[in-house]
């Protein structure tokens, strides 16, 4: 009979790096329905190495949005915490997107690719509910193009 948690470990998604995690010996966990690692080694050598040379973290896991159209520096303008129409094409930032009054709803990072393009890194565990509120509010030429299972 299968054990409960090797049940669960089955249904976890996994990134593209996560062969490279093992191999390197990363402490893997659940994160948002994704088998992550949480540590390679300890924390304090993690922090020292991150201070003395730098760090990395894997992002694949989280939902990639390509929002194009005429308007969409506009109406990205109109629903993050960050200008992006006032950042130059190769740039990007991190951002909140927050509902009508102003609340956060999650946090994000956008790249500025093009004069038209904008490319969102939601978070893995809202990238759904994100995404629907985006729709929701779109308005003018806006088009959406989920990069959800294409892109890492």
């Amino acid at each position: 009979m299968a054990r409960v948690d090797d049940l669960k470990e089955a249904m976890l998604r996994r990134t593209p790096l996560f062969a490279a995690h093992q191999r390197s010996g990363g402490k893997l966990i659940e994160f948002g329905g994704w088998e992550m690692p949480v540590q390679y080694s300890s924390i304090v050598d993690e922090h020292l190495c991150v201070r003395r040379a730098s760090g990395v973290f894997d992002i694949s896991h989280m939902g990639i949005l390509s929002v194009t159209g005429k308007d969409s520096l506009l109406f990205l303008d109109s629903m993050i915490t960050k200008p992006v129409s006032k950042f130059k094409v190769g740039r990007g930032a991190y951002a909140l997107l927050c509902n009508e009054e102003g609340a956060t709803l999650d946090d994000l990072i956008f790249y500025r690719t093009s004069e038209s393009e904008v490319v969102l890194a939601l978070n893995a565990s809202n990238k759904d509910a994100d995404y629907t509120w985006l729709k929701k509010h779109v308005s003018g030429d806006v088009q959406f193009h989920s990069r959800f299972e294409s892109h890492a």
